[in-house]
């Protein structure tokens, strides 16, 4: 008996064993992750002993390189030359964030798939259809042609390598364990896709086809009614209104004389996994950044904020470091996977940067000859198509999936609808597929020392077009509206081009000198949170919506009110949790509701919003109320006109609507026989609001706080390993706050910087430095983010400097 017991015993041993080291379907094998010796087990960290130092010898360095680390794990890298620096910097930037640069550069080229499986083909598709690998071509080509480019790609490549070179499988970061894949050699087009990623986030969304809808369902004139060209209400643009343009204007496209109703597109409806069914990009994606004047300051010298907007996650978006070689020292936040520092300071200067929303995104209409699609209709002629074959590999199928997308010189074709036998397709100009090298502008940023060195470094910029914002040790403060803008004429692109004229062809470029730009204005104090970039007398066609303006008023109200400034103003700024939008919108909306028959419950919620102080504090109720009333009042005036595949009116217009066209036919609800009011509408979806926090959260109470009701959570990049996620937060904010937090978005670097002799700087992300959750510079940041607070950040001016904040080194050395 006792060996029958052995025996089952080793069959089951071999059958867990062979089962543990077998792939699930698209899951990894078990066993690999579970064992001791390579498992997750060996992912811990642990913080380096003070006054410890490591020597590591590592093949392809030029000279000795000296990293030190301070309290926060940041790395403050010291070189003798420019290659072993951005070298030494994809070496430390690996070490601590080396998954999140493999994901992201999976997502940007459409490789997804390799490693996760079917479930991300839609988003490979995606991604390959956009034309982000012909983007990336392109602009590498380019960078690779610059000697200083060059090797700062190749350095930077090079140091990558050298870390994944070292790594034993025991060593992988834990989500390769998990997903049960190896990490591969980095290359220089990675920076490239990372630049393109940037670049999707920020200008890579269209809302022309649902704007061309409108067109065809209501006109023109309903158009130019409810989606005017400049706000209605109130804006205070990023330069300020009655700047002067010193320059002489390029003569304007002419426009097409053709009527655009929209019924080119009555028969296009796009594919379910359609490219241009991505979400609208979500308010909380944007940023705030100002400078105020030595005048305004009370250290006599500029001091500069950059707060950029972007989604919460673990790791952050950014990674601190300090970079130190004969040519620069600069200090900063960089994206992983690019040299550099892109946000950030030196002993001369600081910049930062917020989207511009321009419009560099456009859809036109292509007719092709048959259904070979090897020619299309332009300018009165057949031309050839250009054809790239896609072949993505999927994890767990033996084939690749291949798809032919093609090309026009507008770009990519994007959609097609065969059924009316016509072949009418989009195709997508981008400025994503611009050749160009905008990672100049960040390498001579880095090592810029006034004003002209600003200027000249702008104009490598590509794209996406940023607000980028300026201070230097000669008291200068500058904005400038950046980015290689197309000149078009107006309103261009705000519906569905016509791919067969040439005259709806991208013409030129707006001069970069002509870029808008403002230096030491009068006010005091240059700022920018993603607001119309100018007044109505710019002469070029940048947008005709930017985001709402609520957060840019807030800002120039309390920059103009400061005097004596310092970084704890600016700090305090940033988190401003103000909601302008309470203020223009609310009493009206309480005044109106005063006619309306309310439950008790109700009657309370409401006296609750008129004692409101509109601050968006975590532990306001009263937020709450109005957060959740907001959109529902959006869509019970809006819904039953502008439903699916429509856009709608802007927040702006509305608002205008509402405070002073009360009798507009919009209020009334097309789909019921009565006709609605504007107090119909005002209580229906005031209680509507209370009844949702009800259903959700009980009576009201402290459980309807802001923090609680906003559920505002960070999550891990892999968006399913929850354990990997930070605790709950208790934070204020909201989506048209200057503090703009929202459930998912916010704040991903806060900065700010005091110019002088020797500069002064502060910041922040939510996390920490480290990818590995076993580390404890993984979430060691995240507290004092939550609470507003900001690390000060240590600038050293030599490798040899004392600091008590500093506690290792690792020395790079040749074999």
């Amino acid at each position: 008996m006792k060996y029958l017991k052995a025996f089952v015993s080793l069959v089951a041993t071999i059958c867990l064993v062979y089962f543990l080291n077998k792939p699930l379907g698209p899951a990894p094998a078990l066993g690999p992750f579970l064992s001791p010796f390579t498992g997750f087990g060996q992912n811990g960290d642990r913080v380096v002993e003070k006054n410890g130092e490591t020597i590591l010898k590592l093949n392809g360095l030029k000279d000795e390189v000296t990293i030190r680390f301070d309290d926060a794990g940041v790395a403050h890298i010291f070189a003798k030359n420019d290659f072993d620096l951005f070298y030494a910097q994809g070496f430390i930037t690996a070490k601590d964030r080396l998954w999140q640069m493999d994901l992201q550069i999976r997502a940007a080229s459409g490789r997804l798939s390799e490693v996760l499986g079917k479930a991300t083909l839609e988003m490979d598709q995606q991604s390959r259809r956009l034309g982000m690998g012909y983007g990336a071509e392109a602009n590498i080509k380019v960078a690779m042609e610059d000697p200083k480019t060059r090797e700062a790609l190749l350095g930077y490549t090079a140091g990558v390598n050298a870390y994944i070179h070292q790594l034993a499988p025991k060593d992988y970061p834990i989500e390769f364990k998990l997903l049960g894949y190896k990490p591969e050699a980095w290359k220089p087009i990675n920076t490239m896709y990372m630049l393109e990623q940037m670049t999707l986030t920020l200008a890579g969304r269209s809302n022309e086809l649902n704007m061309s809808n409108v067109l065809k369902k209501y006109g023109e004139k309903v158009v130019n009614d409810l989606f005017p060209d400049y706000p209605m209400f109130e804006e205070s643009p990023v330069i300020p209104a009655g700047t002067d343009w010193d320059f002489e204007p390029l003569t304007i496209p002419k426009k097409p004389e053709i009527i655009r109703s929209g019924d080119s597109l009555a028969h296009f409806k796009s594919t379910p996994n359609s490219l241009l069914q991505r979400e609208p990009k979500q308010e909380g994606i944007g940023s705030n950044n100002w400078a105020v004047s030595a005048e305004k300051s009370i250290t006599g010298y500029p001091i500069l904020a950059n707060d950029p907007h972007l989604e919460l996650t673990l790791p952050s978006i950014w990674y601190q470091v300090q970079l130190h070689s004969p040519s620069m020292n600069v200090y900063g936040v960089s994206l992983p996977g690019i040299p550099s520092v892109i946000i950030g300071f030196n002993q001369h200067v600081a910049w930062g940067v917020t989207n511009t929303d321009a419009d560099v995104f456009d859809l036109y209409k292509i007719k092709f000859k048959d259904q070979s699609r090897m020619h299309y209709w332009h300018n009165n002629q057949w031309k050839p198509t250009k054809k790239r074959i896609e072949s993505i590999m999927v994890k767990g199928q033996a084939q690749p999936y291949q798809e032919e997308v093609i090309y026009t010189h507008h770009g990519p074709v994007t959609e097609t609808d065969k059924s009316s036998g016509k072949y009418p397709e989009l195709a997508v100009k981008w400025i994503g597929h611009e050749a160009g090298n905008s990672f100049m502008t960040f390498y001579e940023l880095n090592k810029a020392k006034n004003y002209d060195d600003y200027r000249k470094a702008l104009t490598f910029y590509v794209g996406p077009a940023q607000n980028f914002v300026f201070a230097d040790n000669s008291k200068n403060i500058a904005l400038t509206v950046n980015g290689k803008l197309p000149l078009k004429y107006k309103e261009q692109g705000k519906f569905v081009l016509d791919g067969t004229n040439a005259a709806d062809d991208w013409q030129s470029w707006i001069p970069a000198a002509q870029n808008p730009y403002v230096k030491n204005p009068k006010r005091g104090f240059v700022s920018s949170a993603n607001q119309s970039s100018t007044d109505p007398s710019y002469p070029y066609f940048i947008n005709w919506v930017f985001a709402p303006t609520e957060r840019g008023v807030r800002i120039n109200e309390r920059l103009k009110a400061m005097t004596r400034a310092n970084a704890d103003s600016l700090r305090m700024l940033q988190n401003d949790n103000f909601s302008v939008l309470a203020r223009n919108i609310l009493p009206k909306l309480l005044e109106t509701l005063k006619s309306t028959t309310l439950t008790p419950a109700q009657k309370a919620a409401a006296i609750t919003l008129a004692n409101w102080n509109y601050q968006n504090t975590p532990e306001s109720v009263a937020t709450s109320i109005f957060e959740e009333w907001m959109p529902l009042l959006n869509a019970k005036i809006w819904n039953d006109e502008f439903g699916e595949g429509l856009e709608y009116p802007t927040r702006d217009r509305t608002l205008y609507m509402i405070l002073n066209e009360p009798n507009k036919k919009w209020f009334d609800n097309i789909t019921t026989p009565e006709k609605e009011t504007l107090a119909d509408l005002t209580a229906a979806s005031f209680k509507a609001a209370i009844d949702t926090l009800t259903v959700r959260h009980g009576p009201m109470s402290q459980s309807w706080q802001w923090a609680q009701v906003k559920g505002t959570e960070i999550r891990h990049l892999s968006r399913s390993l929850k354990p990997f996620n930070a605790p709950a937060l208790k934070v204020g904010g909201g989506r048209s706050i200057v503090n703009a937090i929202t459930k998912r978005n916010g704040p991903s670097w806060r900065m700010v910087v005091e110019l002088g002799p020797v500069p002064r700087a502060y910041g922040i992300y939510p996390g920490g430095q480290s990818g590995n959750p076993g580390s404890p510079y993984y979430l060691n940041l995240l507290k004092k983010w939550e609470n507003g607070e900001l690390n000060e950040l240590v600038y050293l001016l030599e490798p040899s400097q004392k600091h008590p904040r500093m506690i290792s080194s690792v020395k790079l050395q040749k074999p």
